[in-house]
């Protein structure tokens, strides 16, 4: 089984979770690595989901500015509703680990898709289950996954941010998506 790397950064606000994008895409990360969940509050309510690679949504939430600023930069979008979490915006590969872990109905107990996807992409369960909570209580996941050289990188860039909770993952991957 191949071995993924990931970083996950969790910031209280989205200018927060903003500066450290900024910062790690001046720093020269592949924003393809680059993946943001946060809640949405004003979507529609008769969006049940959506996901797309490579185009722009069409509706945005209270913090369309935030999100579309990060549409243009990061690899994929997706809508979800996610029961115990709610409507989900998402943006980078995470989506693709998602959606896999949907499509492929793989269920990881008591995680939700979110976490399915997390999980999938070889963070431990025990820290899945944490940023579920993270993003329950409205704070912002930013994750970057890929080559140990570029998530040392990355990690250490975040480090100098302000983020609540950072932590760095190298599992062993057990449901390739995307």
């Amino acid at each position: 089984m191949p071995i993924a790397e990931s970083v996950v950064a969790v910031y209280h606000t989205h200018p927060e979770a903003e500066q450290a994008v900024k910062k790690l895409q001046h720093a020269g990360i592949d924003m393809k690595t680059l993946s943001i969940v946060a809640k949405d509050y004003h979507t529609d309510e008769q969006v049940v989901g959506y996901y797309n690679v490579g185009d722009r949504m069409k509706r945005w939430g209270k913090m369309g500015a935030f999100w579309g600023g990060f549409w243009g930069l990061l690899f994929g979008s997706a809508f979800f509703a996610i029961p115990g979490i709610g409507p989900l915006l998402v943006a980078g590969p995470l989506v693709a680990w998602i959606v896999g872990a949907l499509e492929g109905a793989v269920v990881f107990g008591g995680l939700s898709a979110l976490g399915a996807g997390l999980f999938s992409m070889g963070i431990p369960k025990d820290s899945v289950l944490q940023y579920e909570a993270a993003v329950r209580t409205d704070k912002f996941l930013l994750i970057v996954n890929g080559a140990t050289s570029e998530v040392t990188k990355a990690k250490e860039i975040l480090d100098t941010t302000q983020a609540a909770h950072l932590a760095l993952h190298a599992e062993q991957v057990l449901a390739a998506a995307g």
